[in-house]
């Protein structure tokens, strides 16, 4: 047993002897939680998206032999093992708070969903072995050679990213064992992994990674070129970083469609909250902005029909409501709906402003002249990272009160030893801590003189 298997068995024991959590130890879980894993969801994305980017420059560099290209791969890439150092200390900071947070969760159904952490595990050795071996073999390994140990980096970011959704999908559609007495028998880990929900799941998060990646790397540059920085090297750090978020827009609301509709038929509780739909209903409204007030949305704008159409393509098609759902298992509607209208407007925002510059390529293989433009493609890099936030807080409040869907209420997953508040002050000063210090060092990255030539060419 490893030191985190000890602790995960400390705290267990621990929580068969004491009492129930206060409410103020429950909202200093969900507070620490909450800030750990919208932490590092935005580390975990660029950790997924910049080897698309850094392989796509050195690929770029070594075809054509563009100084500019090899410029931009060797600056993204000390970005990337920046970025993933700091992700590292998230992610360890994550991995021991499932354990001590959430032990009646662990405790229970550790057994089912230990195997997308372990294979996490393995991925996260492949991902930072193969970093270092790519950060160290600037001007030391052939090209191709260089070019190709970058690969494992992208892979195994990739495989992280769907071993740890997984797990998440699994706690939405929790299968693969059966509960007898209160234990869990029949264990079944890869059924469990390949859940329901982890076609959806995975396929929604992984794209979104690519896009967060995309639209932030594509920010930076935007705003060079706003201040006058307009030379090739600018234009091309905005065109191969937004070129990657344009392709994948529109596949993310095909996956959004793909996966409202699987709310619909599995979970459709969180689909009524994130719609405010509280009456099961034919013809069921389109609901934008509003509040729930009272057992209804108020000062929402409804689109007759909207939501029928969306889910079974006929304005007949019943959807079910919040009235299906008892009053105590209702997830809190307002935060889960504006969650909802927030991640899919700057879905329709980033798609509208891909459709803008592929039009514009098309006609002219030239970005719009418009600075508005570059404006908005500004905007979009924060835009996604919101967004991102925004369908998290779908995923986690629009499951409660449930930490695993129908078999295990939050209040019973969390820790009951008092005192969770200092463990939240704690981690949370570990973050300013490393926000400050991330963003200290990628200034001083992006401030630095850069090599003029390929790395592996005599200058």
């Amino acid at each position: 047993m490893g030191i985190g298997g000890g602790v995960d068995a400390v705290v267990t024991a621990l929580v068969w002897t004491a009492g129930p959590a206060s409410a103020a130890d429950m909202a200093a879980a969900r507070l620490q939680m909450a800030l750990s894993l919208g932490w590092h969801i935005i580390l975990a994305c660029m950790g997924v998206g910049m080897p698309v980017l850094l392989l796509s420059a050195e690929w770029r560099a070594i075809r054509t032999g563009d100084g500019d290209s090899m410029r931009l791969a060797r600056r993204w890439a000390k970005a990337t093992g920046v970025l993933f150092a700091v992700g590292a200390v998230s992610g360890t900071i994550l991995s021991f708070e499932m354990g001590l947070l959430w032990p009646g969760l662990m405790g229970i159904y550790g057994e089912v969903i230990g195997l997308p952490f372990a294979l996490e595990g393995i991925a996260f050795f492949v991902e930072a072995i193969f970093i270092g071996v790519y950060l160290y073999g600037w001007d030391r390994l052939p090209p191709v050679a260089h070019l190709l140990s970058g690969v494992p980096v992208l892979v195994a970011g990739v495989a992280s990213a769907f071993f740890v959704v997984t797990a998440n999908a699994w706690m939405n559609q929790p299968v693969g064992f059966v509960m007898e007495n209160g234990r869990v028998t029949e264990v079944s880990p890869w059924r469990a992994m390949f859940n329901p929900a982890t076609p959806p799941q995975t396929l929604h998060m992984i794209v979104a990674a690519f896009m967060v990646a995309g639209s932030v790397t594509a920010a930076v540059y935007a705003v060079a070129m706003l201040r006058g920085r307009r030379d090739r090297y600018h234009r091309l750090g905005f065109l191969i970083p937004f070129t990657m978020t344009a392709v994948f827009a529109p596949v993310q609301v095909l996956l959004g469609d793909y996966a409202a509709k699987f709310l619909a038929d599995y979970q459709p509780a969180k689909l009524a909250a994130a719609e405010g739909l509280f009456l099961t209903r034919s013809g069921a409204p389109l609901s934008l902005g509003g509040f729930a007030v009272d057992g209804e949305l108020r000062y929402a704008i409804e689109i007759p029909n909207g939501l029928s159409l969306l889910v079974g393509y006929s304005p007949r098609t019943v959807v079910e409501g919040l009235d299906r759902v008892p009053v105590a298992d209702r997830p809190p509607v307002t935060a889960v709906h504006l969650a909802f209208d927030t991640m899919v407007g700057i879905g329709f925002f980033l798609l509208l402003l891909s459709v803008w510059y592929a039009t514009a390529w098309w006609r002219r293989r030239d970005l719009p002249r418009s600075r508005w433009f570059l404006r908005l493609a500004a905007v979009s890099g924060v835009a996604a990272v919101v967004a991102v936030e925004a369908g998290w807080v779908v995923t986690e409040v629009g499951r409660q009160p449930w930490t695993v869907y129908g078999k295990l209420r939050t209040f019973d997953a969390v820790n009951p030893v008092p005192g969770l508040w200092a463990g939240a002050v704690v981690v949370t000063l570990v973050y300013v801590v490393l926000t400050v210090a991330t963003v200290y060092v990628m200034r001083r990255l992006a401030r630095a003189p850069q090599k003029s030539a390929a790395p592996q060419e005599p200058e």
